[in-house]
């Protein structure tokens, strides 16, 4: 116990103080140069048009390349950015109702027996039988109803880039963006895997075709700090079985 508390106020102190650094300071935005998005973008690509007798036709309406007129621009590899489309519209409605009832009497009784019963009759109270020695009854009933309503609905377009290529050519995909609106940050990260058939020639992707896809859309700054229980209650909450 001596030595708990003072670990436990150290780490209050230490706390306090990292928190104690955003006063009166907006959030702080996280550097793109270290992000994976970044690290993919400075991947060295192939080369986008082959050379025909010494000669590049980056401007012929019949040639192959991704800079041509009809080329397909579509994501396709590493450093490739493509728009992922979120429209979550998602309504679920449940609800169930069961009953049960259960019923059960039994009798049991001992009229003749070589005359004992009459015997035993003489010495019991007054009004008492063996003709009806046992009775048993029992009943029982059950209800039950539960229902649940959930109701989401999210648009949001965000950039994605293409981090890489999977051996069996899906490609795996990841975006994040941040906005900033006086002191509290949106933070929105799109990641997952998706088939490069499945980009539309716009360059786009639903998220419903995004495979493992992971959509996180919080935030950070004063009014979600505020939103939050302190960390004391969090604990206290955990800690108390009831």
């Amino acid at each position: 116990m001596r030595l708990t508390l003072p670990i436990l106020i150290l780490t209050m102190a230490v706390t306090a103080c990292s928190r104690m650094e955003n006063v009166g300071k907006a959030p702080a935005l996280n550097p793109v140069e270290m992000s994976a998005e970044h690290q993919a973008m400075h991947a060295s690509a192939l080369p986008q048009d082959l050379p025909r007798s010494g000669v590049v036709y980056r401007s012929s309406l019949w040639s192959g390349g991704r800079q041509s007129l009809l080329g397909d621009r579509r994501a396709q590899k590493a450093g490739d950015i493509l728009t992922v489309v979120i429209e979550i519209n998602d309504r679920a409605e449940f609800s169930n109702s069961s009953s049960r009832a259960r019923g059960g009497s039994e009798d049991m009784g001992v009229p003749h027996l070589f005359g004992i019963p009459q015997a035993i009759d003489g010495a019991l109270p007054e009004g008492a039988s063996m003709a009806n020695a046992v009775g048993v009854s029992s009943s029982s009933a059950f209800n039950g109803n539960g229902s649940v309503k959930r109701n989401e609905k999210l648009e949001l377009r965000v950039a994605a880039t293409v981090l890489g290529t999977l051996p069996n050519g899906v490609l795996k995909i990841q975006g994040t963006q941040e906005v900033r609106v006086n002191f509290e940050l949106r933070e929105l990260l799109v990641t997952g895997f998706v088939r490069p058939e499945d980009i539309s020639r716009q360059n786009e992707i639903p998220y419903d075709k995004i495979a493992s896809a992971r959509i996180s859309y919080g935030g950070r700054g004063q009014i979600t700090d505020v939103q939050q229980p302190r960390y004391g209650q969090q604990i206290v909450d955990i800690i108390l079985p009831y």
